[in-house]
């Protein structure tokens, strides 16, 4: 079995680059299908969740070629193919087929998608979208099967301002006839990411980034480049680690605006940031406040680094809280981090923290790809040895991890085991 192994309580310097965003490129990746020519996507992050993408365009008879961190797609000879569970369930972001695929060809089968196992994470958004555009949807077992003669521009309006059904009504309605309208869209910079790519194709989409995406349907897209932006939830981690291990720590490679919710709650409890153009400067303080956060969706503070935080607070003085709102299991970490000598406890959705307590190394299991970063996070400051087990979670999304923690002197290997 593979592990990652910690020995803890290592002072971090050094600089950490910070890779491009998994949230945005496993939606960029499925968007290529929609273009008529060859696109290039570049700054694609090494992570595994890349490859499962790549193995469903290749399903489609789409050519992919990797060189380095570029993707050049060509899926002038798409062909409609059922998307296997051996592939949709690897990833959430399989979902992204059902969006493109009905934008380009009309019909999509794809069983059930994956991920992480974080609660309810419905796609009927996903789904009223498709209908309102004048698709047919049937469930045939564990398979969705997405039929539309034609599609056509509508009015949607999204009950909750989910992130996966704005890139998903968006890429079918791309090439649908006339204008669509998403109501109460997420404003998350990886839907800029998407749109700019298919405005870069030819679509015509305006107001991404606000709550009313406009989208005029066109029939053909073109040939097209697009940079995938940096990685807002793998630069809070780092930052995160930076503000409990760093000594002239830098993070670079970010667009501070995209993490100004976490600087400021760090700063609010005495971490010294230093904030440059493209980078951060973190130096670890004797002393941090307590703090109570509740996840919001963007711009508010990111439910994907709710977790690594739920590891600094327990090195905060007195009783810092922490209320999900965005998902329903995203404590998997905590009886790990009890385990390892935190002391917290979880009334529904909030999660009570009391500090400062010292933490000891012990084998812990990653439950899902951010508590195995909180627990990578723990490892780091913990007494003694760490060692985290069902690493596949981590490696999912975060590009280089053990490397990049090697770098900045951290102690840390993966081993088999």
């Amino acid at each position: 079995m593979q592990k990652i192994k910690i020995e803890g309580s290592k002072e971090l310097s050094g600089t950490i680059k910070i890779s491009g965003a998994k949230n945005a490129a496993v939606a960029l990746i499925p968007a290529s299908i929609l273009c008529d020519e060859e696109v290039e996507i570049y700054n694609v992050p090494d992570i595994t969740d890349k490859n499962a993408l790549i193995s469903i365009i290749k399903l489609l008879n789409g050519t992919v070629t990797e060189e380095k961190d570029t993707l050049k797609i060509d899926t002038k000879n798409l062909q409609n193919a059922v998307i296997p569970e051996e592939l949709s369930n690897k990833l959430r972001a399989s979902y992204y087929f059902m969006g493109a695929l009905l934008g380009r060809k009309k019909y999509v089968e794809i069983y059930f998608p994956g991920g992480c196992n974080i609660g309810q994470r419905k796609i009927n958004f996903h789904l009223k979208g498709f209908e309102a555009l004048g698709a047919t949807i049937n469930e045939d077992k564990d398979k969705y099967v997405i039929d539309a003669k034609e599609l056509k521009g509508a009015k949607i309006y999204l009950d909750f301002a989910s992130v996966g059904a704005t890139i998903n009504i968006m890429l079918a309605a791309v090439k649908a006839k006339g204008t669509t309208i998403i109501n109460n869209a997420a404003k998350e910079p990886e839907i800029v990411n998407v749109a700019t790519f298919l405005n870069n194709m030819g679509a015509k989409i305006t107001g991404a980034g606000t709550s009313k995406i406009k989208i005029e349907g066109v029939d053909y897209l073109h040939k097209s480049m697009i940079e995938v932006i940096p990685d807002r939830v793998e630069a809070g981690t780092y930052i995160i680690i930076g503000a409990l291990l760093g000594k002239n720590y830098i993070v670079e490679n970010v667009i501070k605006e995209h993490l100004m919710s976490l600087i400021s709650k760090l700063q609010e409890i005495g971490v010294d940031i230093k904030m440059e153009e493209n980078r951060l400067i973190i130096n670890r303080q004797g002393t941090l406040k307590p703090l109570n956060i509740t996840t919001l969706i963007y711009p508010g503070f990111p439910t994907d680094l709710a977790q690594p935080m739920t590891t600094l607070m327990t090195q905060c003085e007195g009783i810092s809280i922490l209320e999900e709102t965005i998902y329903t299991n995203r404590m998997g970490q905590i009886p790990y981090l009890n385990k390892m000598g935190a002391d917290i406890k979880v009334n529904n959705q909030t999660a009570y923290i009391k500090g400062k307590t010292k933490l000891y190394g012990s084998d812990v299991e990653a439950s899902d790809l951010r508590a195995g970063a909180s627990l990578v996070v723990a490892g780091l400051i913990a007494t003694g040895t760490t060692k985290i087990s069902q690493i596949e979670h981590i490696l999912r999304g975060y590009e280089h991890m053990i490397e990049k923690l090697q770098g900045v002197g951290a102690d840390i290997e993966q081993i088999e085991e």
